[in-house]
């Protein structure tokens, strides 16, 4: 009986070691586009001189690098057509300016010329009010451990919020964005959303001041964001979502990224 059983399992491997077949999938990839990391972040409490400004290429989705963008001019003009040049770290696509002059509700304008192509964005700077405190509850085995950062929203004007939380426990940072048409003038706060969060987790906090633009992208891109686990690598993507940086030799050759300039705020909190 034994052997009757070994020989069944080796013509059935045989049979499904005859059957395999090597499937090519192909894939349809989009001509590449040029990204455009440009978010001018100014940390309250110090000057804002440097700001970098990051240019790369779209690629595959299997490709196991991003291709830099080398060569290109790089700058930012304020409301006093007072330029800041952004000059290339060699081959590394990233752009630093060391004199950079960060002002609240100031407008600014971003030009980059690359490939024979001119992009351009205007955006103004906005303030961020600080962080005053935290507070910690259990909300139990659903949400876990949360966490909430405190501000008062300054009155009489709307404002825009962009809020990042970096953990200790994650590889990844999550984001999401907030306006203050319910709370406008009073006390209200940020949150956590890592329900694997324990004693002795380390929780960064960034919010940023964003224009309503700005809220409204970046609104799109954390839909987005959110709904990507539930498809593979073989989905296609739900939307281009275009930013304010506009093509002005090719408008139908536009790039992705979005130029922003942000007040920032940092806090650390220690899960107790």
């Amino acid at each position: 009986m034994k052997k009757v059983i070994l020989l069944v399992m080796f013509f059935i491997s045989l049979f499904f070691t005859g059957c395999e077949e090597v499937v090519n999938v192909d894939l349809n990839t989009a001509a590449p586009k040029l990204v455009i990391e440009a978010s001018v972040n100014w940390r309250k409490g110090t000057t804002g001189a440097q700001q970098i400004i990051k240019l790369t290429m779209t690629t595959g989705y299997f490709e196991g690098e991003i291709p830099i963008v080398s060569g290109a001019v790089v700058y930012v003009k304020n409301g006093a057509n007072q330029q800041f040049n952004f000059t290339e770290v060699p081959n590394t696509g990233r752009y630093v300016c060391n004199n950079f002059k960060p002002v609240i509700d100031g407008a600014y304008t971003l030009t980059v010329i690359s490939n024979g192509n001119t992009y351009t964005a205007s955006e103004t700077l906005k303030s961020i009010t600080p962080i005053d405190y935290f507070t910690q509850n259990d909300a139990g085995e659903l949400a876990g451990i949360v966490v909430r950062a405190f501000y008062k929203d300054p009155a009489g004007v709307d404002n825009y919020y962009l809020y990042k939380y970096a953990y200790s426990n994650k590889v990844t940072s999550t984001y999401y964005a907030d306006e203050d048409k319910f709370y406008q003038g009073n006390e209200f706060f940020s949150f956590s959303d890592d329900e694997d969060l324990k004693t002795g987790d380390e929780v960064e906090v960034t919010h940023y001041g964003i224009s309503k633009q700005y809220y409204n992208y970046m609104n799109i891109l954390v839909d987005i964001a959110g709904s990507g686990g539930v498809g593979g690598p073989f989905q296609t993507p739900p939307a281009t979502v275009r930013g304010n940086i506009v093509n002005t030799t090719d408008k139908n050759n536009f790039p992705l990224g979005y130029f922003s300039l942000s007040e920032t705020v940092s806090k650390k909190y220690t899960v107790k």
